[in-house]
């Protein structure tokens, strides 16, 4: 994952609502919860949770899948996988070279 994509992902992560939702659906396991419930659980308005999910799914963060009537929000766990890969990558590896890798 590059430094851009990286970005993206964190900085749709560092929006409380954003980061609850996703702690959520991360609690929630592989399965995910339909959108209904995440309001349910989080109190907040539909319209207001469908502009986060959107960010969080624009971002590769989630996913979605309609089944009927019911969306589901899914982790895509190879994604946050991802970004913890790249920010643990050059740990203990001293700071000599640093950015010399970073685009």
């Amino acid at each position: 994952m590059e430094l851009d994509s990286v970005a993206k992902c964190l900085a749709e992560l560092g929006n409380p609502s954003r980061l609850s939702a996703f702690r959520l659906l991360v609690q929630a396991g592989p399965e995910g919860l339909p959108v209904k419930n995440i309001q349910s659980y989080l109190g907040i308005p539909q319209s207001t949770l469908s502009h986060h999910i959107a960010h969080l799914v624009s971002a590769g963060l989630l996913s979605q899948t309609r089944e009927g009537r019911i969306l589901r929000c899914r982790v895509e766990y190879n994604a946050i996988k991802a970004v913890l890969e790249f920010l643990l990558r050059d740990c203990c590896a001293g700071i000599e070279n640093f950015g010399a890798c970073e685009t």
